[in-house]
């Protein structure tokens, strides 16, 4: 007999999201097991929270709808972090969550599932209706498309094991029903009116987003640039975008360089292409202090994430706006770009503050210095959060396809989940991943996943012993640090516990040996760098200045 469950694996297969992550229970465990049996690739995972992570980053690689599956109750609420991050990363994720039964007076697991998972953002889908169900998991797989943000089914898990008695055909699937229309381009008022105000500047930056790198505007905003003689900059989430252009000055936010805070520092003009305009790009509004801001995107606003972002607006289609702008403003030559300025943009460091070192540890600048001289421009790199993640910022030679960074909830914890994902979607890729010690540690049992699916994953992990942006903080405020304070566990010994490859790395000499020789075998490993908590990275200098 076709049960309601075989349906609905049908279903959900026919979205090609080209894999599930799994953690089963009795509410999802027939549907997942039929999932697979349907030929979807299936990672299982040991904590719910890294099923719906790695979906998210699966999902940001393929360029798809991430899949994820949970049981009721305990399995939902398990997901209340990786949820509002995928919403304020605006990635498109399908989650099908069991219900508690129906029919059942009392059950443990039962729990009001939809405001829960309302709250954090994402859309919840009650599946109660049984002959509608192949038609709302479709439904489901098209909102997440269109408004790219979670959404979660919870479908009650005796419902699921009812005989099927309707028709085996299933609706079209949800990427044959999206709207088939061309980008926007600008109206011609807006262009000349966008076009004056770039001309009348004599410090242009165009800074493209992950709107610009999704359009293909990265060559658009090339000749912008070269148009106007201006420098290029991204946002974190596109870093990497122009790479390879000798006036790219990176990233631009908190993580920038040394280099590219003294070039926004005299910017009088931004040129945000595809760019949201969060307040971390504009560090607070300190970044660029004499800039104007001209944002062009299709959906652009004034007021972002509580200030003012832009005083100006181009409505487009990023890579149709950026092309039309580079044709429509004047060649006016300025002095800003220079060898000279290409020489410091290439040989200077990301950060050159003089900074206490301490025998047997690592400065974690020289580690991230290390490791860009020694790691393939191929390799799949994942920045994790946390103090850390501006050291693994700081890579330029990386292109932006081989970059992933999302950290829109600000959550530690993420890095493992999201190399998973990575590696899923680009299974003949290599991955290597950079965490903090007390990042890694909260889903550590994610190592047995790795190992299981035979993930190529290199884990790098900056330990300094603590949760590194707590001790900076309490210090600088002149508090006790021992509450952010664990000392440095084995890490390598851990990872070979979980039955994969682990060594500490004492000397930084050894890294291009080592690197090569992963090279070679692949496979799944952690390296554990113990390096200084003495060292600050600029971020958390300037937000947090040692208190008298």
């Amino acid at each position: 007999m076709t049960r309601l469950y075989d349906i609905l694996a049908r279903a959900v297969a026919q979205e090609n999201s080209g894999a599930c992550f799994a953690l089963l229970g009795d509410a999802n465990m027939n549907f997942a097991t039929r999932l697979a049996e349907a030929g979807m690739p299936m990672i299982y995972v040991r904590h719910e929270h890294c099923a719906v992570a790695a979906a998210m980053a699966h999902a940001r690689k393929s360029g798809g709808v991430g899949l994820a599956t949970v049981t009721c109750g305990p399995g939902v609420t398990q997901l209340m972090t990786a949820l509002p991050a995928a919403v304020r990363a605006r990635i498109p994720v399908v989650v099908f969550a069991g219900e508690a039964p129906l029919g059942q007076s009392w059950y443990n697991q039962q729990i009001d599932q939809a405001p829960l998972v309302t709250a954090t953002g994402a859309a919840y889908q009650a599946l109660h209706a049984p002959a509608r169900m192949p038609q709302a998991v479709r439904d489901a797989f098209l909102q997440a498309r269109r408004e790219r943000r979670p959404v979660v089914l919870g479908v009650p898990f005796d419902l699921q094991n009812t005989v099927w008695e309707g028709s085996t055909a299933l609706p079209d699937p949800s990427a044959a029903l999206m709207p088939d229309v061309g980008p926007i381009p600008p109206h011609p008022d807006d262009l000349a009116r966008a076009a004056r105000m770039i001309d009348a500047a004599r410090r242009v930056v165009v800074m493209a987003g992950l709107g610009a790198a999704e359009a293909g505007a990265g060559p658009a905003c090339r000749a912008l640039a070269d148009a106007c003689d201006g420098l290029l900059a991204t946002t974190l989430p596109a870093r990497g975008l122009f790479h390879d252009d000798p006036f790219c000055i990176g990233i631009a936010g908190g993580f920038s360089t040394d280099t590219a805070r003294d070039c926004l520092a005299q910017a009088d003009l931004i040129v945000a292409v595809g760019a949201s305009l969060a307040k971390h790009n504009a560090d607070g509004g300190k970044l660029w202090p004499d800039a104007a801001v001209l944002q062009v995107d299709v959906d652009p606003v004034t007021v972002s994430q509580g200030r003012i972002a832009a005083q100006a607006h181009l409505r487009s289609d990023a890579r149709l706006g950026a092309e039309a702008l580079a044709k429509a403003v004047r060649r006016n030559p300025t002095d800003w770009r220079s060898d000279a300025l290409a020489r410091r943009i290439r040989t200077a460091p990301a950060d050159a503050s003089d900074q206490p070192q301490e025998p047997g540890l690592h400065d974690p600048r020289a580690v991230i210095a290390a490791f860009e001289n020694a790691l393939p421009a191929s390799w799949q790199m994942v920045n994790s959060s946390g103090h850390c993640s501006y050291y693994a910022a700081q890579m330029p030679s990386r292109p932006f396809d081989t970059f992933l960074t999302i950290r829109e909830f600000g959550a530690i914890g993420n890095g493992i989940s999201f190399a998973i994902g990575v590696a899923t979607a680009r299974p003949d890729d290599t991955v290597v991943m950079f965490d903090g010690d007390g990042s890694l540690l909260m889903h550590v049992q994610e190592l047995e996943t790795i190992r299981r699916h035979n993930l190529n994953i290199l884990i790098v992990a900056l330990n300094d012993g603590a949760f590194g942006s707590e001790i900076h903080k309490l210090r600088a405020e002149g508090l006790s640090d021992a509450g952010a304070v664990f000392g440095r566990p084995d890490l390598a010994a851990i990872a070979r516990g979980f039955g994969i490859g682990g060594a500490t790395i004492r000397d930084l000499s050894e890294i291009p040996a080592r690197v090569a020789e992963f090279a070679k075998t692949g496979g799944a490993a952690v390296w554990d760098l113990p390096i200084s908590d003495r060292i600050m990275s600029p971020v958390m200098q300037r937000a947090h200045p040692r208190k008298e």
